[in-house]
Protein backbone atom coordinates (compact mmCIF):
# COMPACT_ATOMS: atom_id res chain seq x y z
CA UNK A 1 0.00 0.00 0.00
CA UNK A 2 1.17 3.55 -0.80
CA UNK A 3 1.42 6.36 1.67
CA UNK A 4 -1.44 8.53 1.63
CA UNK A 5 -0.76 12.36 0.11
CA UNK A 6 -0.58 15.41 2.58
CA UNK A 7 -3.33 16.73 0.89
CA UNK A 8 -5.32 13.40 1.86
CA UNK A 9 -3.94 13.26 5.42
CA UNK A 10 -4.88 16.68 6.08
CA UNK A 11 -8.41 15.80 4.77
CA UNK A 12 -8.71 13.30 7.25
CA UNK A 13 -6.72 13.89 10.00
CA UNK A 14 -4.95 17.54 10.20
CA UNK A 15 -6.75 19.74 9.05
CA UNK A 16 -10.34 18.34 9.97
CA UNK A 17 -12.26 19.52 12.68
CA UNK A 18 -15.23 18.51 15.10
CA UNK A 19 -18.12 21.40 13.74
CA UNK A 20 -20.36 22.97 15.73
CA UNK A 21 -22.17 25.10 12.83
CA UNK A 22 -22.95 24.22 8.90
CA UNK A 23 -23.29 25.50 5.90
CA UNK A 24 -26.86 25.52 4.33
CA UNK A 25 -25.87 22.81 2.13
CA UNK A 26 -27.89 19.77 2.03
CA UNK A 27 -26.30 15.74 1.92
CA UNK A 28 -27.93 13.59 -1.00
CA UNK A 29 -28.89 10.22 -0.12
CA UNK A 30 -26.13 8.97 -2.20
CA UNK A 31 -23.65 10.73 -0.43
CA UNK A 32 -25.03 8.70 2.94
CA UNK A 33 -24.75 5.43 0.88
CA UNK A 34 -20.97 6.13 -0.21
CA UNK A 35 -20.05 6.71 3.47
CA UNK A 36 -21.95 3.57 4.60
CA UNK A 37 -20.54 1.59 1.66
CA UNK A 38 -16.64 3.17 2.82
CA UNK A 39 -17.02 2.73 6.53
CA UNK A 40 -18.37 -1.00 6.28
CA UNK A 41 -14.92 -1.98 4.75
CA UNK A 42 -13.45 -1.66 8.47
CA UNK A 43 -11.92 -4.33 10.44
CA UNK A 44 -14.28 -5.34 13.30
CA UNK A 45 -14.00 -8.32 15.19
CA UNK A 46 -15.00 -11.44 13.94
CA UNK A 47 -16.44 -9.08 11.25
CA UNK A 48 -18.99 -8.88 13.84
CA UNK A 49 -20.15 -5.02 12.15
CA UNK A 50 -22.41 -4.37 15.07
CA UNK A 51 -23.34 -0.64 14.00
CA UNK A 52 -27.10 0.14 13.14
CA UNK A 53 -27.99 3.47 11.68
CA UNK A 54 -30.35 5.67 11.25
CA UNK A 55 -29.76 8.98 9.34
CA UNK A 56 -32.47 11.88 10.57
CA UNK A 57 -33.20 14.01 7.96
CA UNK A 58 -36.66 14.51 8.03
CA UNK A 59 -38.19 17.02 10.70
CA UNK A 60 -40.16 14.80 12.28
CA UNK A 61 -37.63 12.41 13.17
CA UNK A 62 -35.10 15.36 13.50
CA UNK A 63 -37.60 17.00 16.28
CA UNK A 64 -37.62 13.72 18.44
CA UNK A 65 -34.12 14.19 18.02
CA UNK A 66 -34.21 17.29 19.57
CA UNK A 67 -36.32 15.67 22.58
CA UNK A 68 -33.43 13.45 23.15
CA UNK A 69 -30.09 15.38 23.17
CA UNK A 70 -28.44 17.92 26.22
CA UNK A 71 -29.15 21.67 25.51
CA UNK A 72 -25.71 21.77 24.37
CA UNK A 73 -26.60 19.91 21.26
CA UNK A 74 -29.42 21.24 20.07
CA UNK A 75 -28.57 23.89 17.57
CA UNK A 76 -25.92 21.68 16.46
CA UNK A 77 -28.35 18.86 15.66
CA UNK A 78 -31.46 21.15 14.88
CA UNK A 79 -29.04 22.90 12.02
CA UNK A 80 -26.97 20.01 10.22
CA UNK A 81 -28.36 18.57 7.16
CA UNK A 82 -28.32 14.89 8.66
CA UNK A 83 -27.56 13.41 12.19
CA UNK A 84 -26.53 10.07 11.80
CA UNK A 85 -27.93 7.91 14.99
CA UNK A 86 -25.13 5.11 15.30
CA UNK A 87 -26.86 2.70 17.69
CA UNK A 88 -25.05 -1.23 18.41
CA UNK A 89 -27.50 -4.38 17.67
CA UNK A 90 -26.95 -6.53 21.08
CA UNK A 91 -27.89 -9.48 18.43
CA UNK A 92 -25.43 -9.12 15.97
CA UNK A 93 -23.85 -12.14 16.29
CA UNK A 94 -26.97 -13.68 14.63
CA UNK A 95 -25.19 -12.44 11.27
CA UNK A 96 -22.13 -13.78 12.13
CA UNK A 97 -22.94 -16.64 9.84
CA UNK A 98 -23.13 -14.57 7.03
CA UNK A 99 -20.40 -12.06 8.30
CA UNK A 100 -17.94 -14.72 9.54
CA UNK A 101 -19.20 -18.31 7.82
CA UNK A 102 -15.82 -20.19 8.45
CA UNK A 103 -15.89 -21.12 11.79
CA UNK A 104 -19.37 -21.36 14.67
CA UNK A 105 -19.01 -17.80 15.95
CA UNK A 106 -22.34 -17.15 16.76
CA UNK A 107 -22.06 -19.60 19.83
CA UNK A 108 -19.20 -17.29 21.47
CA UNK A 109 -22.06 -15.08 22.60
CA UNK A 110 -25.14 -16.46 22.53
CA UNK A 111 -26.35 -16.74 26.45
CA UNK A 112 -22.71 -14.35 27.06
CA UNK A 113 -24.33 -11.17 27.81
CA UNK A 114 -20.86 -9.16 29.13
CA UNK A 115 -19.40 -10.77 25.50
CA UNK A 116 -22.21 -9.83 24.13
CA UNK A 117 -22.26 -5.94 25.31
CA UNK A 118 -18.18 -5.36 25.31
CA UNK A 119 -17.97 -6.34 21.77
CA UNK A 120 -20.99 -4.06 20.30
CA UNK A 121 -19.66 -1.59 22.39
CA UNK A 122 -16.33 -1.75 21.35
CA UNK A 123 -16.78 -2.51 17.54
CA UNK A 124 -19.55 -0.36 17.22
CA UNK A 125 -17.25 2.80 18.71
CA UNK A 126 -14.54 1.60 16.26
CA UNK A 127 -16.98 1.47 13.32
CA UNK A 128 -18.24 5.15 14.51
CA UNK A 129 -14.28 6.38 13.80
CA UNK A 130 -14.40 4.72 10.31
CA UNK A 131 -17.62 6.59 9.95
CA UNK A 132 -16.02 9.67 10.34
CA UNK A 133 -13.39 9.41 8.33
CA UNK A 134 -15.65 7.99 5.31
CA UNK A 135 -17.78 11.54 5.50
CA UNK A 136 -14.53 13.31 5.50
CA UNK A 137 -13.33 11.61 2.74
CA UNK A 138 -16.71 13.01 1.00
CA UNK A 139 -15.77 16.04 1.65
CA UNK A 140 -17.72 16.45 4.28
CA UNK A 141 -17.59 17.59 8.13
CA UNK A 142 -18.31 15.99 10.97
CA UNK A 143 -19.67 16.84 14.96
CA UNK A 144 -19.87 13.97 16.64
CA UNK A 145 -21.68 13.86 20.11
CA UNK A 146 -22.32 11.60 23.29
CA UNK A 147 -24.45 14.25 25.02
CA UNK A 148 -27.93 13.10 24.88
CA UNK A 149 -29.90 10.84 27.45
CA UNK A 150 -29.38 7.68 26.30
CA UNK A 151 -32.52 5.80 27.81
CA UNK A 152 -34.92 8.61 25.08
CA UNK A 153 -33.06 7.75 22.37
CA UNK A 154 -33.08 3.62 22.73
CA UNK A 155 -37.00 4.65 23.59
CA UNK A 156 -37.55 6.69 20.64
CA UNK A 157 -35.40 5.07 17.92
CA UNK A 158 -34.97 1.41 19.05
CA UNK A 159 -37.85 0.77 20.61
CA UNK A 160 -37.69 -2.80 20.26
CA UNK A 161 -34.85 -2.87 22.53
CA UNK A 162 -31.95 -4.87 19.95
CA UNK A 163 -30.13 -1.82 19.51
CA UNK A 164 -28.84 0.56 21.72
CA UNK A 165 -27.21 3.92 21.38
CA UNK A 166 -23.61 4.37 21.49
CA UNK A 167 -23.31 8.02 19.98
CA UNK A 168 -24.38 10.37 17.27
CA UNK A 169 -22.77 12.39 14.24
CA UNK A 170 -24.02 15.16 12.38
CA UNK A 171 -22.97 15.73 9.03
CA UNK A 172 -22.73 18.10 6.57
CA UNK A 173 -20.51 21.35 5.30
CA UNK A 174 -19.16 22.76 8.24
CA UNK A 175 -19.13 26.62 8.54
CA UNK A 176 -15.82 27.18 9.97
CA UNK A 177 -16.38 30.51 11.77
CA UNK A 178 -18.21 28.25 14.26
CA UNK A 179 -15.42 25.95 15.01
CA UNK A 180 -13.30 26.56 18.51
CA UNK A 181 -9.69 27.29 18.39
CA UNK A 182 -8.04 23.45 18.15
CA UNK A 183 -7.47 21.74 21.62
CA UNK A 184 -4.28 20.30 22.13
CA UNK A 185 -3.03 17.08 21.84
CA UNK A 186 -0.59 14.54 24.19
CA UNK A 187 3.38 13.68 22.61
CA UNK A 188 4.01 11.14 21.89
CA UNK A 189 5.90 10.29 24.73
CA UNK A 190 2.97 11.29 27.12
CA UNK A 191 0.85 8.77 25.24
CA UNK A 192 2.99 6.06 24.21
CA UNK A 193 5.41 3.56 25.24
CA UNK A 194 7.86 0.99 22.71
CA UNK A 195 8.14 -1.75 24.55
Amino acid sequence: METLSENTLNTLFNKARSHNGWKNEGVSDEQLHNIYDLMKMGPTGANCCPARIHFVKSDEARQRLLDCVSEGNVEKCKTAPVVAIIGMDMEFYEKLPKLFPHTDARSWYVGNNKAIADTAFRNSTLQAAYFIMAARSQGLDCGPMTGFDDDKMNTTFFPDGKIKINMICAIGRGDESKIFPRSPRLDFDEACEII
